[in-house]
């Protein structure tokens, strides 16, 4: 690319929004241009608003710190000074929900990595090397909001990650039927230890919204555009718990699949290593080379030894075995702010540029 797209990040102060801050400060397409967040960060520098809150485990980039944090609320200011924007603001689903419409209005494409418009029927929630085709619905959400370059776009739940790919790896043997418990990362609820130590040695049975997104995202994922919105996918039936468990990064699920079309071990492991997208097709920045690996060992994958696998974007799928119950189960593994969150949206607005949806404006 030429010249890089100008963004802004929307909730730069929080955990996602220094996430986003880390993927960006080097990114070879995009340049951070805007950071915003709520008027009480606003006017101080990004160093001063974070304070000792920056939970990265690597420096705060130099070039960012002295930056001047900006209200969100500016609207038409921020659209002017950036291409587009990425949304990570902590606020309630009706205020993101109008902020980012504001936003997509004011001729700004917003990709989100907040819930509240993923049920909005014609705003595409996707996952690049599974559905980048649902991109498609953003002419019909345009024609919505009367904008001829605005859009919003989000990204799926973080615990999703660590098993809907194998579900879509396996679409033609028909998953019918399955059973997922995730152990999710404190880093989920934007915590460290330090945060929140009632964690340490400690399990939560109770992730408020959590199991209703964890059974019904993945049917819009894997759904298909039809007359304007997405529908979705009548198959599989999912049934969720989550629990929090005293991890800092990385979503673990245990999985349990029934198909309506019976495969061997060895086919449904050549469909995991062989699952590709366009993503990898295009080369995009972001792209694990392989999305998805899986890992012979008995004791894998786990977490210390796993969850930066392919920069954090890639999936780790292991002791896929045969169930008494169902057909087959396994354990996933996926990292809950990179690939479940900033860098899957930072992924995706690759994909929105290589596919032409976000341009210079």
């Amino acid at each position: 690319m030429e010249k890089k797209l100008k963004v802004g990040i929307l909730g730069a102060t929080g955990m996602v929004g220094q996430r986003f801050v880390t993927l960006l400060a080097e990114h070879p397409w995009f340049e951070i241009r805007v950071l915003a967040a709520s008027a009480r960060s606003a006017g101080k520098t990004y160093a001063e608003a974070v304070g000792d809150k920056w939970k990265m485990t690597v420096p705060m980039p130099e070039k960012v710190a002295g930056m001047t944090v900006r209200n969100i609320t500016e609207v038409e200011a921020i659209s002017a000074d950036v291409d587009f924007v990425f949304s990570a603001v902590n606020m309630t689903k009706e205020e993101i929900r109008a902020i980012e419409e504001e936003y997509a209005k004011a001729e700004t494409p917003v990709v989100s990595n907040n819930s509240a418009h993923r049920w909005t029927k014609d705003v595409p929630m996707v996952v690049p090397e599974i559905n980048p085709e649902h991109f498609e619905i953003i002419a019909a959400q345009k024609e919505r909001l009367g904008t001829k370059r605005g859009f919003i776009a989000v990204k799926p739940n973080c615990s999703i990650q660590s098993y809907v790919p194998c579900l879509a790896a396996w679409k033609e043997f028909e998953p019918t039927e399955v059973v997922v418990s995730t152990y999710q990362a404190i880093s989920g609820a934007g915590k460290t230890f330090a945060d929140w130590p009632e964690m340490i040695g400690n399990i939560i049975p109770y992730i408020g919204g959590e199991e209703e997104k964890s059974e019904e995202e993945p049917l819009k994922v894997l759904g298909r555009v039809e007359g304007g919105e997405i529908v979705k996918a009548a198959s599989p039936v999912i049934s969720a718990q989550c629990i929090r468990v005293p991890v800092l990064n990385g979503h673990t699920a245990t999985v349990s699949v029934r198909f309506a079309k019976k495969p061997t071990k060895e086919q449904l492991i050549e469909k995991l290593e062989s699952f590709s997208g366009e993503p990898q097709k295009r080369k995009l920045p972001s792209a694990p080379k392989q999305f998805v690996r899986y890992m012979t060992e008995d004791n894998r994958p786990q977490v210390q030894l796993d969850v930066d696998y392919e920069n954090g974007m890639g999936v780790s799928i292991g002791r896929l075995r045969e169930d008494k119950l169902f057909d087959f189960k396994f354990v996933g593994l996926s990292h809950n702010t990179l690939r479940g969150a900033a860098g899957g949206a930072v992924e995706c607005a690759e994909m929105l540029v290589s596919l032409g949806y976000i341009a210079a404006k």
